[in-house]
């Protein structure tokens, strides 16, 4: 269906070089002829709460432990706008990277957001589309507001005066409904391979789980370690608390800025110094998704968070929380965020390698669901972080307990890499169809007609579910 699709048979110059061609029969509008803003705030504060990002869109805000109450830290949510279905809502302050998206709900969002609704001549799930794709992202970036990126602001005389495409209504509708037919296939497919992933990293973290608790010789004489989570242990082994296997450098252990200097960050292009996020960890291994930059005064007004090489990262917050990583060689001077904490080990006692892998153990193990505070944002602190007891064997053991995990684990590394990298391709491969067809590089018409009945994919499993909204949004109480 998709490899059978072909250009329109006559374009013309849209009059925008940013753009460049688009359909012959088609036209282009200042998107304040195609939308109005509306304004109307809540009364009571009940209606369901609704969060934009750029990776998900408008979803639900709901509470992670599943009960009714709304996940927001605001002491009442009287006034936040209302939402209709089919209302395009921005945050203003992140338009410029794509947080946007029409909403599936009816609820509220911040005050700090923009709610438009659109006329009869455009449909909502096409410029849904359109204005999040990369082309428009550099558009609406040129039309906010703002001295630097962390500061840009998306009005709404700046947003009507943004170019959009005037595709016929019926094309509108085939667009979406081409769309909605070949997403939901891609977006099965990197499901299916994601749970795979999944399994494989169960399977490689019981490998780990069993190394690091029990070492590797099978009839070495065992004792109670006294921690719940971790049963009995080689009998020459430690417990060790955190707070003793840390450096004993300053500032050895420590959590990402917070209060008055957290509010005091700017994140600046090609800053001085990088911005660690919990969100660079991910099964375990530390992979950085963007180069956030501070400048030098910032770095030096929280430089208590900094950061070096081998230092291990842990997740504070979140789904996520408890993950560990290592961090790898910097070209910059590096901080902590402010959801993130850092550790560095005292070698004397322990290699930086075994506590990362005993930490993964340990959240394996549950030892983490016994001290996160439990509330709609779960979280570590460091003052429980510290106290948690991890199994410290001799020095030389702990090495050969890390060649045996890399020999054991290296093939399901390579698998989880395998196909991790084949959801990347699918994911490029879905953002290109996507522009492709909603620009009118290819003509969609035909296939759409032929198109049969197929179930919705759910709008709150996201193929980006894993996102754990890290840095790159707002709060509502923030905002």
């Amino acid at each position: 269906m998709i490899s059978d699709l072909k250009p329109y048979l006559e374009y013309k110059d849209s009059g925008l070089p940013w753009l460049g061609k688009i359909p012959r029969h088609w036209i282009i509008r200042r998107v304040k002829l195609l939308l109005r803003e509306v304004d109307s705030r809540s009364s009571t504060g009940k209606e369901q709460l609704l969060r934009v990002s750029q990776f998900t869109g408008v979803t639900q805000r709901k509470s992670a432990d599943g009960s009714d109450e709304p996940d927001t830290r605001a002491a009442s949510l009287v006034g936040y706008k209302r939402v209709c279905s089919n209302d395009l809502v921005i945050n203003i302050m992140l338009a410029w990277n794509g947080s946007m998206g029409v909403s599936r709900h009816e609820g509220i969002a911040s005050p700090a957001y923009c709610v438009y609704r659109f006329n009869q001549d455009a449909l909502p799930w096409y410029y849904h589309e359109l204005l999040r794709l990369p082309v428009y992202k550099g558009r609406i970036k040129v039309a906010s507001t703002g001295v630097v990126e962390s500061r840009l602001r998306l009005y709404s005389e700046e947003l009507g005066r943004v170019e959009a495409i005037l595709p016929p209504l019926d094309e509108q509708a085939a667009i979406v409904r081409f769309l909605d037919h070949a997403t939901h296939r891609l977006d099965k497919a990197i499901r299916a391979k994601r749970k795979t992933i999944a399994l494989l990293n169960e399977q490689k973290q019981a490998n780990i789980h069993r190394a690091v608790t029990r070492g590797l010789d099978a009839d070495v004489p065992l004792k109670d370690s006294g921690i719940p989570w971790l049963g009995q242990i080689p009998a020459h082994w430690e417990v060790r608390k955190l707070k003793h296997i840390k450096s004993r450098a300053r500032n050895a252990f420590v959590d990402g800025p917070f209060g008055s200097s957290l509010k005091s960050i700017h994140y600046v292009p090609n800053g001085y110094a990088y911005v660690v996020e919990s969100g660079f960890i991910t099964s375990g291994e530390f992979k950085w998704k963007e180069f956030k930059t501070i400048t030098k005064e910032h770095f030096y007004t929280i430089q208590r968070s900094s950061c070096s090489e081998d230092d291990i990262v842990i997740a504070k917050i979140g789904a996520n929380y408890g993950m560990a990583g290592i961090l790898p060689a910097l070209m910059r001077p590096a901080v902590v965020s402010g959801n993130s904490l850092k550790l560095t080990v005292d070698n004397a006692i322990a290699s930086n390698r075994f506590v990362h892998v005993a930490l993964l153990s340990a959240r394996v193990g549950g030892a983490l669901n016994l001290i996160v505070n439990a509330t709609a944002q779960p979280a570590l602190s460091l003052g429980t972080l510290n106290n948690l007891s991890l199994p410290v064997p001799p020095r030389n053991e702990q090495n050969e307990i890390l060649m045996h995990i890399g020999d054991v684990t290296e093939d399901l590394v390579n698998a989880i890499s395998r196909i991790a990298r084949e959801i990347e391709l699918l994911r490029e491969y879905r953002t290109c169809l996507i522009a492709d067809v909603v620009t009118g590089k290819l003509d969609v018409r035909e296939a759409a007609a032929r198109l049969p009945e197929v179930e919705e994919t759910p709008a709150d499993e996201p193929e980006l579910a894993e996102l754990e909204e890290s840095g790159e949004e707002l709060s509502e109480e923030e905002a």
